[in-house]
């Protein structure tokens, strides 16, 4: 049950609204103008409640379901309790997704600026902007239309930020490009020093680390995270990347299009990674790496050597998913060999 003192529900809506929202089909049009009040997952929603059926492991939740519209494939109409409508696509999880949306649009956030924001005069803040309490807004930051920086942020000299972007509370940004509809949660740091000295026995000297930090649209970044910015060429995240809480992206990464991140990975500096890459929790990839386009990358993994594109990669070193698997299956093979009484 959703606590509606933090979320805003807009239903109730009919199922013909929902299949238009969702590019759904709607199986029996006959209750297309049946009204559904909110979402639930598949073993406790009600009648009045909208689920999705996607993942076969769960054919007994679904055939018991009392919810009264679920996003399916065709293959399964058949299956669905006789009080049950159903909207057939071949992806129901997205579908549920706008559905949800649809119910629960992202919050409108404030325009307003608080009294106790510090905002240099020589910055340029666009219309219908909110800026929180505490927020220090530095010389010559410009922040696009719509945008809204969180209570205690601090946005250093120079800093960009595009339209109907979403900066949290208690973060920093410095030598940062940041484009539009970009989502950053709380407590990220984005372009502090990266991490590079020339070592000596004499003493490790500090190199100035000079480029930036270039975040492109629709990207979205997890709380705790930390981006380093570039030596020279600069730290880039492409658009529609999604990057979970807890992750280390060091100086010169560059992130492809769309790729994945999953939380506490660590990525060191100058290593690629493609675009629409999946690199799955606590995965550290060593330095000047290059990850191909399309690529897996299992959790918990040590990445060595570059992977090629399409390919799916774990263990530690990391080596190709299906070598890693039988290496597991062999070495439990052989202990309980070795452990079998005589």
């Amino acid at each position: 049950m959703v606590d509606r003192r933090f979320f805003t529900n807009y239903g109730p809506f009919t199922a013909s609204e929902l299949a238009a929202a969702t590019g759904a089909t709607l199986h029996d049009t006959s209750g297309e103008k049946r009204l559904f009040h909110d979402v639930s997952p598949l073993d406790r929603a009600s009648s009045e409640e909208v689920s999705f059926f996607d993942n076969s492991k769960y054919i007994d939740q679904f055939t018991s379901s009392s919810a009264g519209l679920c996003f399916l494939r065709a293959k399964y109409v058949e299956q669905a309790p006789k009080t049950m409508l159903t909207l057939v696509t071949e992806d129901p999880y997205r579908c549920y997704a706008l559905a949800a949306q649809k119910f629960y649009p992202i919050a409108k956030l404030s325009s307003d600026i608080s009294p106790t924001a510090i905002i240099d005069p020589s910055a340029t803040i666009g219309p219908d902007v909110g800026i929180g309490p505490g927020a220090v807004i530095g010389p010559n930051v410009t922040i696009g239309a719509r945008s809204s920086i969180g209570a205690n942020t601090v946005l250093s000299n120079g800093v960009q930020i595009g339209e109907d972007t979403h900066i949290g509370p208690l973060n920093t940004l410095s030598h940062a490009i940041i484009g539009d509809r970009v989502i950053i949660h709380r407590g990220v740091h984005i372009g502090q020093d990266g991490f590079g000295f020339a070592l000596g026995r004499e003493g490790h000297v500090k190199v100035p680390q000079l480029g930036r930090v270039v975040i492109d649209n629709d990207v979205e970044i997890g709380s705790g995270t930390t981006i380093d910015r570039g030596t020279g060429p600069d730290t880039q995240i492409g658009e529609g990347a999604k990057i979970d809480n807890l992750v280390q992206i060091g100086h010169n990464v560059q992130i492809g299009r769309r790729a994945v991140v999953v939380a506490q990975c660590g990525i060191s500096g100058s290593t690629r990674i493609g675009d629409g890459a999946v690199l799955a929790g606590q995965a550290g990839l060593a330095g000047h790496l290059k990850i191909g386009a399309g690529s897996k990358i299992a959790a918990k993994s040590g990445v060595m050597n570059d992977i090629p594109a399409g390919a799916s990669y774990g263990g530690f070193p990391a080596i190709p998913i299906n070598d890693w698997h039988r290496q597991t299956i062999a070495l439990s093979r052989i202990i309980k060999t070795k452990t079998r009484p005589e």
